[in-house]
């Protein structure tokens, strides 16, 4: 599942080549209006699909976020994949955050389930259970179930999901990936505590989104 971090991530690699060798095939055909266009392009899916490595925090009962982007809920729910009474936390990412996603607590991998759905708008509550999605469900050593969900957007066609059921996982491993905006779900016991609010930004690993509690 991990690789050498790339600076740019490597579901991005032939949507680079195929804009990079668009550019200069237009540039070569005197097309400088065309060309300018396909550079630029070439540019947006550069920062969208770069791959910082990140900071992850050692603190034994953090949770950190899954995704970077801005917190779009924080609230009791049912967690519809573990059956459970739970803590939702939700992050939207729109198309200039990094789409790469992270695990948000070490532990084994439960359970993954794909499930095919609509594409509305991720910043909306009922995407969370109508989009497109693919949760995975991972309990911790002490046997705490967390849940990350990523969920297809608007625009975002194409969820990649490399865990699979039985995988052991670090906390911050890179697991995923998103294209072109979107939104990751995470359920937690009821009792954790959240360390975020509604507006905030945070940054996939290295923010702290909840605290579980032993």
């Amino acid at each position: 599942m991990n690789y050498p971090h790339p600076i740019i991530a490597r579901e991005g690699w032939p949507f680079l080549a195929i804009t990079a060798i668009l550019a200069f095939a237009l540039q070569s055909f005197g097309l400088t209006f065309l060309a300018a266009i396909a550079w630029i392009l070439f540019l947006f899916v550069l920062q969208f699909f770069r791959d910082p490595p990140r900071f992850i925090p050692s603190q034994a009962n953090a949770v950190v976020s899954p995704a970077d982007g801005r917190i779009v809920a924080v609230e009791r729910v049912n967690d519809p994949y573990a059956q459970r009474d739970a803590l939702k936390i939700s992050v939207f990412m729109n198309v200039f955050n990094v789409h790469s996603n992270r695990i948000p607590v070490p532990g084994t991998v439960k359970s993954v389930d794909y499930f095919p759905g609509q594409f509305v708008n991720a910043d909306l509550d009922k995407a969370s259970t109508e989009n497109e999605r693919n949760a995975i469900v991972i309990e911790t050593a002490s046997g705490v179930l967390v849940t990350a969900v990523q969920v297809a957007g608007l625009v975002a066609r194409r969820i990649l999901c490399y865990a699979k059921a039985g995988d052991a996982v670090d906390k911050g491993q890179r697991y995923g990936f998103i294209r072109f905006g979107s939104r990751v779900d995470v359920y937690l016991p009821p009792e954790s505590v959240p360390k975020v609010a509604i507006g905030d930004k945070v940054s996939a690993s290295s923010t702290i989104l909840a605290e579980l509690v032993a």
